[in-house]
């Protein structure tokens, strides 16, 4: 029960989590108690992280997602009560001066050029594909053409991805409208989709049963534990290990790779099974208008091949290149550390660094990977441009040494191997 001490109402964590329900939804910042019961609805991540760290403190998860003008808006949540045993661990308060630090330096406005080169490269891509295609009557151009788009379609995803954790453009209207021409109109993937399922990613890194990154049954098990059938918080529905599950995961470390070949069909369409559910999505006719507009796009520019064999050529060519990209994601987390339950909001720090695994490469080689291969940092610093990763590896790596917490780096090679062997256990 609450009690009042020196002028202060005050109320235990046991008591928090007593208020985790979508009716009655707590949170703690700094030991204040916050109700977000109404602010569901209209927060810019979404309810699903609400959810998912719903009666505890999430400290940490707020510092690590939200500007520092957020703060001035959690006053009107403030229900007049504190955490009575509120505790910050050594480990959060680096992490919180390595966030004031950056803060205080101005790298998390500082964007730097990367995203005007990106536009560059992305708007010379689309043209040498689209010439190809229309000007040429070379099979190889074509096949060319299609590897082409598949390269530009790699790339509009990593410009998509940073819109969607910080403002990459001058505004927050031209951060949206990078954010649908990247996303929905030049890769046919729903940029609200996207945040949903990536919002929920980053808050529950690596759990099995609220991570939806690790919730591909019945294609993929990355442990044995998803042979006990668990419940997806994400997808609301059983992920049930039947005999079907059974045998494709049997053969997983062997179908990996020809799978993310047609990874795309399934961005595709829960891209719109989300637009054409019930579930409340912002600014939903501009996203389906900019499915749309990739549709009759593409489809018109495939039309421009002679034959049939060409264009479905000219699609696997740019699927099969794409499928790096979702290759790519799994690297960073199959062969990392899994947990089934809610995430915790206290251990924010180890679950991130545990669950991640970042991919060593040269500097000539970042536009590729397109700031993804710091893994590890990015999901610590979710709202820091992509420019200066590289610079604060160094001081993520001296914060793990220090408190003797796992910092796993490894070229892409070692962490296909990595990713392959995971699977292969699993399967066994």
């Amino acid at each position: 029960m609450a009690v009042e001490t020196e002028q202060r109402k005050y109320i235990s964590s046991q008591e928090l989590k007593k208020h985790k329900s979508p009716s009655d939804l707590w949170i703690s910042i700094q030991g204040k108690v916050y109700d977000v019961t109404n602010w569901v609805r209209d927060h810019p991540g979404g309810e699903i992280p609400l959810f998912d760290l719903s009666g505890q403190d999430v400290t940490d998860a707020f510092v690590a997602h939200h500007p520092a003008s957020a703060w001035k808006l959690l006053d009107r949540f403030f229900v007049g009560y504190y955490l009575s045993d509120y505790e910050t661990s050594e480990v959060s308060k680096d992490y919180r001066r390595l966030v004031t630090e950056f803060s205080k330096l101005g790298l998390f406005e500082e964007k730097g050029h990367g995203v005007f080169f990106s536009f560059c490269f992305m708007l010379a891509l689309f043209f040498t594909s689209v010439c190809m295609v229309v000007a040429s009557t070379s099979s190889l151009a074509h096949l060319t053409a299609g590897v082409i788009m598949g390269f530009l379609w790699i790339q509009s995803g990593w410009v998509g991805h940073d819109s969607g954790h910080y403002n990459i453009m001058l505004n927050p209207a031209l951060n949206r409208l990078a954010q649908i021409i990247t996303g929905n109109c030049l890769t046919g993937i729903s940029i609200a989709w996207w945040k949903r399922t990536h919002n929920a990613h980053h808050v529950a890194c690596n759990s099995l049963d609220f991570d939806p990154d690790l919730q591909h049954i019945p294609f993929f098990a990355v442990s044995s534990k998803l042979f006990n059938s668990l419940t997806s918080y994400f997808h609301e529905r059983t992920m049930t290990f039947d005999s079907i599950a059974r045998f494709m995961v049997s053969y997983q470390h062997l179908t990996f790779y020809p799978v993310m070949c047609f990874a795309r069909f399934n961005l595709f369409a829960q891209s719109i099974i989300l637009l054409l559910s019930k579930k409340k999505v912002p600014y939903r006719w501009q996203e389906i208008l900019g499915l749309i507009v990739f549709w009759i796009w593409y489809s018109y520019l495939i039309s421009f091949l002679p034959n049939w064999g060409e264009r479905a050529m000219f699609v696997a060519a740019s699927f099969a290149i794409t499928s790096l990209q979702h290759v790519q994601f799994c690297l960073s987390h199959f062969s990392s550390s899994v947990y089934v339950g809610q995430p915790q909001g206290n251990d924010w720090f180890e679950k991130q660094t545990m669950g991640t695994l970042d991919i060593s490469c040269s500097p000539w080689m970042d536009w590729f990977h397109g700031g993804l291969q710091f893994q590890v940092e990015h999901h610590l610093f979710p709202r820091l441009p992509r420019c200066h990763l590289r610079r604060i590896v160094p001081l993520v790596k001296e914060l793990c040494k220090k408190h003797k917490l796992q910092y796993s780096s490894v070229s892409f090679l070692a962490a296909n191997k990595m990713t392959v062997a995971t699977l292969r256990n699993a399967s066994l």
